[in-house]
């Protein structure tokens, strides 16, 4: 009787604790998680100023002819002027000596993570200089080289254990690559780990700086950068952007990761490889599919690595190189302006010599100038959940021109990129993009309806907004 009243009352725990939907689904208790509520992917907060920000590259070496943070600083109310909020500064570190590359080696090779690269200056002068930038309410990241170091860094005496070791048991590059001035750390070393997370807060704290760029962040653990995170903000409120092009990484490490896939789509259309929008379409799908809404992914036509403004890579691009650019600052996406990009630099900057920027006034810096005050300015056109999704607007030749449409209860944008070298003449089939609007780059209103045919150069682009 008593093993009767056990399993009875067993059975009403299980029957109250429990419901079944219509389907015959049993659904959790008040007290048990829901397995089907949907939960947000991005756990971090970005920073407000980043909501409607674009960034640039300083190669501190290049930049000036000095290739001092003091001389860098001078150009700063310069940068402000062409709307970047984000100034980020290639490796400040001491360079390493063994196995250096070139007369002045590698930035990426870092002898010591607690050090300034005398070349560029003191701890002072790093300073000032982020001083100066905050005046101009403008904000500092450092580069960071957590997955390697150079030969003869000081951990490699202090802490060899923190390294990898080749079959032979010997210091190893980076697995495949031509990086022989480096070798790699091993993050299954918990004194490793707290050690680069206390040299990130370290520059922090002591040069108020406001985040990093984490050099191939993917081929560091992304538990080590959710941590790291977490540690950083407990200070401040920091920017994180990985050069790297995953969606695990914006979970709770990274405000912003690369967009290397647009970087290829558009260079491949651009350089005739490519004879259709295929590649941009996959891009966009891509990222609106696979990505979360709340996350930035960096699009640039140029940059350290690339450095496509210059020598043969300038020529291949070509004039396609202004609708390129137009892309980046209107589609979806943080804009990078690599250093020189303004100038209309036309050479290929050396990487272990110094090659000073060639700067002079080029059209390219008015068309940036006008890119990043509309992204300013235009809510549509902002960051993360700041800004509206794009939607495409189909048109009559879909193969050459990349027509589409951001909007939000306040703000509307619908922009026309002829990515052919041949003129185009369009129209539209759908009627979201119907209404009244100013051409941003002609200033007169226009009326877009179901009439409306538009004519475009080669190369050429419209933007209306509204």
């Amino acid at each position: 009787m008593r093993f009767r009243a056990s399993i009875l009352i067993l059975l009403i725990a299980l029957l109250t604790s429990c419901a079944r939907t219509p389907g015959g689904a049993v659904s959790p208790s008040a007290n048990q998680p829901n397995p089907y509520q949907p939960i947000p992917y991005v756990k971090l907060k970005h920073p407000e100023w980043s909501k409607n920000a674009i960034i640039y590259q300083i190669n501190t070496r290049q930049f000036t002819p000095e290739g001092t943070f003091r001389a860098a600083e001078k150009q700063l109310p310069r940068l402000k002027e062409l709307g970047v909020a984000i100034v980020w500064l290639m490796p400040i570190h001491r360079i390493g000596g063994k196995n250096r590359k070139g007369t002045l080696g590698s930035p990426y090779a870092v002898q010591d993570y607690y050090s300034v690269n005398p070349e560029f200056g003191t701890l002072d002068d790093l300073k000032h200089f982020v001083d100066a930038a905050h005046q101009l309410h403008m904000y500092v990241i450092l580069d960071w080289v957590a997955n390697h170091t150079a030969w003869d860094n000081v951990l490699v005496s202090q802490h060899a254990e923190w390294y990898m070791r080749d079959w032979k048991g010997d210091f190893t590059p980076t697995p495949w690559w031509d990086w022989s001035d480096i070798i790699n750390l091993d993050y299954s070393h918990e004194g490793l780990r707290k050690y680069m997370t206390d040299a990130l807060k370290y520059w922090v704290r002591e040069a108020n700086i406001d985040g990093y760029r984490c050099d191939v962040a993917g081929f560091v653990p992304a538990d080590f950068w959710n941590n790291a995170r977490k540690e950083l903000d407990a200070i401040k409120p920091v920017f994180m952007l990985a050069e790297w092009e995953s969606r695990d990484l914006h979970a709770e490490a990274f405000d912003m990761t690369y967009a290397w896939s647009w970087y290829d789509a558009v260079h491949e259309i651009t350089t005739g490889k490519k004879k259709d929008l295929g590649g941009l379409f996959g891009y966009y799908s891509w990222n609106q599919s696979a990505y979360p809404p709340d996350i930035m992914r960096m699009t640039f036509v140029s940059n350290h690595d690339k450095n496509a403004w210059d020598g043969t890579e300038f020529e291949q691009f070509g004039k396609g190189v202004e609708a390129a650019m137009v892309l980046s600052a209107v589609g979806e996406g943080m804009p990078l302006i690599y250093n020189g990009q303004e100038a209309g630099n036309t050479k290929r900057l050396k990487f272990f010599e110094k090659d000073p920027i060639v700067w002079r006034t080029h059209p390219n810096g008015d068309l940036y100038k006008k890119l990043v005050a509309l992204k300013k300015k235009n809510t549509a056109l902002w960051n993360a959940h700041w800004g509206a999704t794009m939607i495409a607007v189909t048109n009559s030749v879909p193969s050459k021109v990349f027509s589409f449409v951001r909007r939000n209860e306040t703000d509307k944008v619908f922009a026309v990129i002829n990515f052919s070298d041949q003129p185009q003449t369009v129209t539209f089939k759908e009627s979201l993009y119907h209404g009244r609007y100013t051409d941003y780059f002609g200033g007169q209103s226009v009326e877009l309806d179901a009439s409306t045919k538009l004519s475009l150069r080669p190369w050429g682009y419209q933007v209306f907004v509204k």
